[in-house]
């Protein structure tokens, strides 16, 4: 087990790695839609990559969702084949989210021996995330266009 100290040095020393890896800039936050931000996660068990949907107001969540819903079987055929969609997410605060994401187990931040396959993970993986997002971004930012 690690103190909280080493576990901050190590997390700082996997997001530099990988940033040199791949210095490119991600999408993540700039989707031009509040609280609709995608995300790399890893801990000691898998790594992930993520879309979430968490505007307060619930109604905006339902819709955005619905939207991405619309969208599924385009995404899991021509981009992300192994993506889950949950509608209610229920994070560790007890807020409820809806999240789209794949995911790769088996791996670790805290073994150096396996950041490379996890660098080369959420490099693919966010890519075709991203490449989907910006094909159909038009009709997700659109709250006039029902699912």
């Amino acid at each position: 087990m690690y103190s909280k100290k080493e576990a901050l040095f190590i997390k700082k020393e996997f997001w530099v790695a990988f940033a040199s890896v791949y210095p490119r800039k991600w999408l993540l936050y700039d989707t031009k839609i509040k609280d609709v931000t995608f995300k790399f996660y890893v801990d000691n068990k898998k790594a992930q990559v993520m879309l979430d949907i968490e505007p307060k107001d619930e109604e905006l969540r339902k819709i955005y969702f619905e939207k991405m819903e619309s969208l599924k079987n385009i995404l899991l055929e021509e981009f992300l084949p192994e993506a889950i969609f949950e509608r209610n997410f229920y994070l560790e605060n007890g807020k409820v989210i809806s999240r789209i994401w794949v995911e790769k187990l088996g791996v670790s931040l805290n073994n150096k021996n396996t950041w490379g396959e996890i660098f080369s993970f959420f490099n693919q993986e966010m890519t075709k995330f991203e490449l989907f997002f910006y094909e159909y971004e038009d009709y997700i930012k659109d709250l006039e266009t029902n699912t």
